[in-house]
């Protein structure tokens, strides 16, 4: 988003006037973002086999879904919906890594027939897997490797209790069970949480898989998972993803040879490659003054934007309306019957009712994660892609909430 002669636009595109064109609130996501943190990804690992399997869950609008797929990203999908899209999106299924949680079984079934590469995280399912498939059907195993990733236990996932992944401590369990039933397993995966700042973390358990690849034979790829952190605010320490490419580059490379085969590096951003291509555009309803604080009330809350509430996410808060005036302090929050509160004494610039607020970081686990909480909308997505506004999702009607539901006669 730039500043430039008092208005702030991407590409060119005036944002302020968006939310007169399509209506408040707006999700709006700058399309060379995501082509520039997909290109900064794939040029820092370099002499190594390297597959991006973008995290659908974080953005699943089939056009960001066929946006990366033109610029050579895969899928990684946590559900047989999300399968689906994918598929709809033109992914080939040999494209899709579907990594489950807590699925039923029959699910898993389905994705299996749908041809894509099969990743879990359960021993008691790798079990059912082996006993209904007998070695015929390649599979992934993820591990936990009891690594506390970001220091955010919300947004981890490799610590000793969370629900992801098969413990490290069980990799004799592991090869017992891929032994017993001939299982055909061509990958190993990790995924330790977001906000990863450390190439550290990532070498810690690179390591751990590492000697754990040693007990498979027929091994094709290595998945890393991902969690780079990206900056929330101006002087956030990010992910060195320079630094990151060459130590881990080099570590694989070294295992590849003692391997004895050259193997594939897998990962799978989300919120690297949209989160800061993302946002909110919303508009101030109310500029409420208490004893204590000065509100602002915006036309959005917690059902579009749940990441405050949920994870306590920081998310930078600009009036586009007024961008040299005074700064103030204002609690920006929702229209939700709850405490739905965006951002707690924010400096911002003075707001009007009327004034458009935006909300940075919101191309990630924004939308993909919005409701009709209080028989809200959700509202339409935009992407500024070459200089041009497009609409890619429209805005919910009332039509939305009612489409589904069977309204019984009680009157008789």
């Amino acid at each position: 988003m730039d500043l430039i002669d008092n208005r702030y636009s991407i590409q060119g595109v005036d944002l302020e006037k968006l939310t007169g064109e399509f209506g408040s609130p707006l999700y709006v996501y700058d399309a060379e973002k995501i082509e520039s943190q997909f290109l900064k990804l794939t040029s820092a690992f370099q002499g190594v086999k390297m597959r991006v399997k973008y995290a659908t869950k974080s953005l699943s609008n089939i056009s960001i879904l066929k946006l990366l797929r033109k610029m050579g990203a895969e899928l990684d999908c946590v559900s047989i919906q999300e399968v689906e899209l994918g598929l709809k999106a033109g992914f080939m299924p040999n494209q899709i890594l579907y990594t489950p949680n807590c699925v039923s079984f029959s699910e898993i079934k389905e994705a299996v027939a749908a041809g894509v590469m099969i990743n879990l995280d359960n021993i008691s399912i790798l079990e059912q897997f082996g006993n209904e498939y007998h070695g015929t059907v390649p599979v992934c195993i993820r591990l936990n490797p009891h690594i506390m990733a970001g220091g955010n236990k919300k947004i981890s996932t490799g610590h000793a209790d969370s629900k992801f992944g098969i413990s490290i401590y069980q990799l004799q369990h592991i090869v017992r069970v891929v032994n017993t039933y001939g299982l055909n397993v061509t990958g190993l995966h990790m995924h330790t949480g977001s906000d990863i700042l450390d190439a550290e973390v990532f070498l810690r358990a690179a390591d751990i898989l590492f000697d754990a690849a040693k007990q498979f034979k027929t091994l094709e790829f290595i998945d890393f998972g991902s969690g780079f952190k990206v900056g929330y605010k101006e002087a956030d320490i990010v992910t060195d993803i320079a630094e990151l490419g060459v130590k881990l580059s080099a570590a694989f490379k070294a295992f590849c040879t003692e391997y004895g085969k050259e193997l594939e590096m897998w990962f799978e951003p989300g919120k690297y490659l949209v989160s800061e291509s993302g946002y909110l555009l919303t508009k101030t309803n109310v500029v409420k003054t208490t004893p204590a604080t000065v509100f602002v009330g915006v036309d959005s809350g917690m059902n579009h934007l749940i990441r405050p509430m949920m994870y306590d996410a920081y998310h930078e808060i600009v009036n586009l309306s007024n961008p040299s005036g005074t700064k103030r302090i204002y609690t920006v929050v929702g229209y939700i019957c709850e405490t739905d509160t965006f951002g707690l004494d924010r400096k911002l610039t003075e707001v009007k009712e009327g004034d458009v607020i935006a909300f940075k970081n919101a191309g990630a686990y924004s939308f993909s994660m919005s409701s009709n909480y209080n028989s809200r909308l959700r509202p339409a997505e935009v992407l500024i892609h070459k200089g041009q506004a497009q609409l890619i999702r429209q805005r919910e009607t009332f039509d939305d909430i009612m489409r589904n539901q069977i309204e019984l006669n009680f009157e008789d």
